[in-house]
């Protein structure tokens, strides 16, 4: 009897779902690449053509 109402107790188990919504915030910064990206494009041009600059 006594292994049984210790069964019963320990298997309560209570999930409750949150009031509010979960919110994941994801901020990438990519303007880094994208400068760099121009950068190395303006190099290349700079060098093509070297005697219009």
């Amino acid at each position: 009897m006594l292994a049984l109402s210790a069964m019963s107790l320990g298997g309560c188990i209570s999930v409750n779902a949150p009031e509010k919504p979960i919110v994941i915030e994801l901020n990438i910064n990519i303007t880094q690449e994208v400068i760099y990206r121009l950068a190395e494009d303006a190099g290349n041009t700079i060098k093509e053509n070297s005697d219009i600059f």
